[in-house]
């Protein structure tokens, strides 16, 4: 598509800082994300929760996320990257605050959900501005560093936040986050470049551009990615984010400080994990490899890890962490589908196919964690144990991922990237 106004590629140094900018808000994006799984031991005692309340309190940030994605990629396509992201992030700044001072389940619930749609921008709104001031190898590039962010904040999420909880407690860990929230909306106004409308040079690219969301749901590309966006990205995201720490301590008998050790190395797995896509993808892109090839023989790894640690529950007690971390490493073959999907669609849809995928993701991160903790309890009043209820929790959602990568083989032939 082209635009009669011309989008300049980003020089090397701005390029980098504006990154930088955006890396930090998703870095503490990501860390607001994962902390709940640090956190649950103490929250599970102090507010008297169960599996179901811990998996809708961890979902609740998810569900704020996913509301907002369909209006963000418009917003994000309209008005740039720079003027959504800061106006959203004030709404995280209010979310920590009201997380920090909340008193019961529910409070605690209000609070997370606007978390999640406060921080909805941090990931899209980079992306979109990549889309039109990277080429196409630092497009790829740069989301997997940007993943590899916030793999770093989901590190900082578990041995350093139990590190700090005996010193601060909880609630001012919180005050601190929106504290270091403000200051990222700063380097964001300060640092990236303000947007340009692009105007369609026909009356075709008007018409894509005006379009609202309807070239997105009639892409067929868009729906090869979709079940295993759902399934296998957003169940990762799900068991890296919550289920990982509550299989640790009530699966595997870990302590919570020997849990959040293991978080610690299954976080520091996927960072380098996304640091080693970054340097690949570039050069994977230009020898004509395609993320669906990738996805392809990568994904049935990760299935069979996933089987690995349903089966092995107690026999690899003492290596949960590091079968954990292996299910997310090998998982990670599908967040290439992102920026696949971004590019199939012109730069001036870039906002909104982005967002729509990352609603399907966020959409099965919801599900996933919550559903999972319903299965729990369900097993568990049944009279299952609890590590027997967790076995079949976990092959529920084997059994959806399994599908969704049938779909995904199947619907191959007929649904190319255009």
């Amino acid at each position: 598509m082209t635009l009669s106004k011309a989008h300049p590629l980003l020089s090397r140094r701005s390029a980098i800082t504006v990154f930088l900018a955006f890396a930090s808000a998703y870095f503490l994006s990501t860390l607001i994300r994962g902390i709940t799984a640090t956190l649950s031991p103490t929250l599970t005692v102090e507010m008297g929760l169960n599996a179901r309340d811990l998996g809708l309190l961890a979902g609740g940030y998810f569900l704020g996320f996913s509301l907002t994605q369909l209006p963000l990629g418009s917003w994000l396509d309209r008005f740039g990257p720079k003027k959504v992201n800061l106006a959203f992030l004030a709404m995280a700044v209010l979310g920590c605050l009201a997380f920090a001072t909340a008193t019961s389940f529910m409070g605690l619930l209000a609070a997370r959900m606007l978390c999640g749609v406060g921080l909805s921008a941090c990931l899209m709104a980079p992306l979109t501005g990549y889309r039109r001031w990277f080429d196409a190898s630092a497009q790829l590039r740069t989301n997997s560093w940007m993943l590899m962010t916030g793999s770093l904040g989901m590190l900082m999420s578990t041995l350093p936040v139990q590190w700090l909880m005996p010193v601060f407690g909880w609630r001012a860990l919180f005050v601190g986050l929106a504290v270091f929230v403000m200051l990222t909306m700063l380097l964001i106004a300060w640092l990236v470049p303000a947007w340009q409308n692009a105007t369609p040079a026909t009356d075709s690219e008007k018409f894509v551009t005006d379009s609202g969301y309807s070239e997105v749901w009639r892409n067929r590309y868009f729906w090869h990615m979709t079940p295993v966006g759902f399934f296998s990205y957003g169940g990762m995201v799900a068991i890296q984010t919550l289920w990982a720490g509550p299989w640790l301590t009530e699966v595997a008998g870990w302590t919570s400080v020997e849990a959040a050790t293991g978080l610690f190395g299954i976080n520091l797995t996927m960072l380098l994990t996304f640091w080693t896509w970054g340097l690949i993808t570039p050069k994977l892109s230009r020898n004509g490899i395609h993320p669906d090839l990738l996805i392809t023989w990568g994904l049935p790894l990760s299935l069979g890890v996933m089987c690995l640690l349903i089966i092995g529950a107690d026999q690899l007690a003492g290596w949960t962490a590091v079968v954990l971390a292996l299910f997310c490493l090998t998982s990670s073959f599908v967040s290439l589908a992102q920026p696949a999907v971004g590019q199939a669609f012109p730069a001036a849809l870039a906002g909104r196919a982005l967002s729509a995928y990352n609603l399907v993701i966020f959409s099965g991160i919801f599900v996933v964690q919550w559903e999972i903790g319903l299965a729990v309890d369900l097993f568990k009043s049944l009279g299952w144990g609890t590590v027997a209820s967790f076995q079949a929790a976990m092959t529920g959602f084997l059994i959806c991922s399994v599908i969704s990568y049938g779909y995904f083989l199947w619907s191959k032939p007929d649904n190319q990237q255009p």
